[in-house]
């Protein structure tokens, strides 16, 4: 595949993610209201760099979310449902992906975690009321700066180096 023909495939993968992430924003705003704090993409969306088959990893931040994982995806599933016939119609154009969604409250996402790291490198914010998640970002990206943390690359994996005596948060 030339060069040219290889920037016009990845363009239109691009293009197909944002028409899927157009969607998605609408149908969390519709379905959260008022409770939905922010909504973030992250991973290789984020990064701008998806192939056909990359999963959408999602970040939803929402006020009164139901203990658990599993109530939480219950909860989820009209979203899901909303933009499950864009994915549909991705799939008929050679790209199937499909939505993974993690969910904290506004609390949860103060105690941080892992899951945050990358976010602090690359980010698609849909939707952020007040600026509370770039708020945290910054101020987590801020605290990584000071403390020396890497993300660093081997074997075609990234990892971080959070810096002398705090271990790393690998994935």
């Amino acid at each position: 595949m030339s060069e040219g023909s290889r920037a016009e495939h990845r363009n239109r993968i691009l293009k197909a993610f944002d028409e899927v992430l157009s969607v998605l924003s609408e149908a969390l705003l519709g379905h959260y209201g008022d409770r939905l704090v922010s909504a973030a993409v992250f991973g290789s969306v984020a990064r701008r760099t998806p192939n056909p088959e990359s999963d959408i990893d999602l970040l939803v931040v929402a006020h009164g979310l139901p203990v658990g994982r599993s109530r939480r995806v219950e909860e989820f599933q009209a979203v899901d449902e909303a933009v499950e016939p864009h994915l549909r119609a991705l799939e008929e154009r050679g790209i199937s992906t499909r939505l993974s969604p993690v969910f904290r409250t506004p609390a949860e996402v103060q105690e941080g975690g892992p899951l945050f790291l990358d976010m602090t490198e690359h980010v698609l914010l849909l939707h952020d009321r007040g600026g509370f998640l770039q708020r945290y970002l910054d101020r987590l990206r801020a605290e990584l700066e000071k403390t020396g943390a890497r993300r660093l690359r081997y074997k075609g994996a990234w990892y971080w180096d959070l810096g002398p005596g705090k271990g790393d948060g690998s994935r």
